[in-house]
């Protein structure tokens, strides 16, 4: 995959950001090498490796200190929508900002 500059213009309008011509071309750029290494670390075959819980567990040994996945904290959605403008079943609303 790689961007045009069309598509740069598009993202920077949705972004709302004024791009210089220069800083555009730099950002093409960028964003293309960065679909660059996506695509090479797609291609690479990963089948029957198991996922590391941590990148430091490929070169040595180490104990994660995770906690335990459980809900330690009350539920204060009501409180903390409180101030909020607008609230819907307890979903906050927002203005549309994407067309």
């Amino acid at each position: 995959m790689s961007l045009t500059s069309h598509d740069i213009a598009r993202l920077a309008n949705l972004a709302r950001l004024e791009l210089q011509p220069a800083e555009s071309t730099r950002l093409l750029g960028q964003m293309n090498d960065f679909f660059a290494i996506v695509e090479k670390m797609r291609a690479v075959d990963t089948t029957g490796l198991e996922p590391l819980a941590h990148p430091v567990a490929a070169i040595q040994d180490i104990t994660l200190r995770l906690r335990e996945d459980t809900v330690s904290e009350p539920n204060q959605r009501e409180a903390n929508q409180q101030s909020a403008p607008a609230v819907e079943r307890g979903l906050f609303l927002v203005p549309k900002v994407i067309e």
